[in-house]
């Protein structure tokens, strides 16, 4: 809050003595001489400064009867001592304002009250441009990235502990990389196998379609949607000749001599009887059963 003070001699009447009186103190005459009437009582000046005067707070001196004086709340000073206790402007024509007894011109009460940038730990005042992030403020020219010392500013960043990155030193320093483009993942990556890809680089090799979210095969270390593999990988059923994908029903695949079938396409020739997991006797490119075979 601003405060006033009261200036000047407010108890006591400094003058020239024109009758025959003697200082109380020293019994010095005082006529003709300056003097100071006090509590009923007329002394000489060296005597008002001795046993009279006011102390100031400021210089510890004691306040003179011809000097200007400033009091505030029982203490004095002399008006030159009376200063903003932060950047020493005088104050003895000013308002001011009195905070933990000290006193404070309104510009550094001000500073005092405002918050403090966590950079450089001086006070945030009105009009300046800073930055926020979870309850701690930074001028704006203080929030630098931990790494490269660059401004970040109002501009993107990640947190990391107590340390804040511009995006392309966490990009080099944290950020994985994919392993088709090999530029940094910042976000949205998916991970196959261990490794790291960007979404729009996870794709089927054949007609690039996006596989992240949807079901693919790996062979031999390219990937292929579902349809592809249907149509340029897959082994053909060698009983109903549509593609063996390994999705769904007939997931199991029987192999023989160099021909794949699903299993539940594996079947005798003659009775039908499914011989998945079961003896069977290969005769001229065909699947029969044991005792079928005896018949052949």
């Amino acid at each position: 809050m601003a405060s006033q003070r009261h200036s000047g001699p407010s108890s006591y009447k400094v003058g020239t003595m024109s009758e025959k009186f003697d200082c109380h103190y020293c019994r010095d005459p005082l006529q003709g001489k300056k003097y100071v009437q006090k509590d009923g009582h007329h002394c000489c000046l060296k005597c008002f400064d001795k046993f009279c005067a006011n102390t100031c707070v400021e210089c510890r001196k004691p306040i003179s009867a011809d000097a200007k004086e400033v009091h505030y709340k029982n203490r004095y000073w002399h008006d030159t001592c009376f200063r903003c206790a932060k950047c020493l402007h005088p104050l003895a024509s000013e308002t001011f304002v009195s905070k933990d007894g000290k006193i404070l011109c309104n510009k550094c009460a001000t500073r005092e009250d405002s918050p403090r940038c966590k950079g450089c730990f001086k006070a945030i005042v009105a009009g300046d441009q800073n930055v926020e992030y979870k309850g701690t403020i930074w001028h704006k020219d203080c929030f630098t990235c931990s790494n490269c010392k660059q401004v970040i500013g109002t501009g993107s960043f990640f947190p990391k502990g107590e340390d804040f990155y511009c995006v392309t030193c966490h990009e080099t320093k944290f950020a994985k990389h994919c392993v088709k483009c090999n530029k940094a993942i910042t976000s949205g990556g998916i991970t196959y196998q261990d490794q790291p890809w960007h979404a729009e680089c996870f794709v089927c090799v054949t007609c690039s379609k996006k596989l992240a979210g949807q079901r693919f095969t790996a062979v031999e270390d390219q990937y292929y949607c579902v349809d592809c593999y249907k149509s340029f990988v897959a082994k053909k059923c060698a009983g109903c000749k549509n593609p063996i994908t390994g999705f769904g029903k007939g997931s199991s695949v029987v192999a023989y001599e160099g021909q794949s079938w699903h299993d539940y396409c594996f079947h005798c020739k003659k009775c039908s009887v499914n011989l998945a997991n079961k003896r069977f006797v290969f005769h001229n490119e065909q699947v029969y059963c044991p005792d079928c075979a005896k018949k052949l």
